[in-house]
């Protein structure tokens, strides 16, 4: 198993497309296999999705909805609605699991890797990466 860590700046931001940097992991070699990513966070998580044609909106707009930035949580530490925060990963997974062949990850067309983080206190985001050949 080959494995590394990305730190990746989340700048406030909800959506961030983390694909060319696990595009560079999994094209050092050419081999075929799984490669996991994973996010050792409470209040962020990692996705497949579209992106560039406005999903990153719809899925900022569907976050609030879900768990809005208000003060309704018993997990009540940190800024106003930080407690949402800790309920995102359990609608979007801290990890997933992509297929690798010959080097290259099998997504489909309009697939992107993102994390999806809504937490606003914490910017600094490390994402493991473990290829597993197979």
């Amino acid at each position: 198993m080959r494995s590394a860590e990305l730190t990746v700046d989340t700048g406030g931001r909800r959506v961030v497309d983390i694909t060319d940097e696990v595009r560079s992991f999994v094209s050092q070699d050419d081999r075929s296999g799984l490669l996991n990513v994973f996010l050792p966070h409470a209040t962020a998580g990692v996705a497949l999705m579209e992106t560039g044609s406005g999903s990153e909106q719809d899925l900022d707009e569907v976050i609030e909805r879900l768990v809005p930035r208000e003060d309704r949580y018993a997990h009540s530490h940190g800024s106003t609605g930080h407690g949402g925060d800790h309920l995102l990963p359990a609608f979007v997974a801290p990890s997933l699991t992509i297929p690798v062949e010959g080097g290259e990850l099998a997504l489909g067309t309009w697939q992107s890797v993102v994390i999806v983080d809504p937490n606003r206190e914490n910017n600094r985001r490390r994402v493991r990466l473990s290829f597993l050949e197979g």
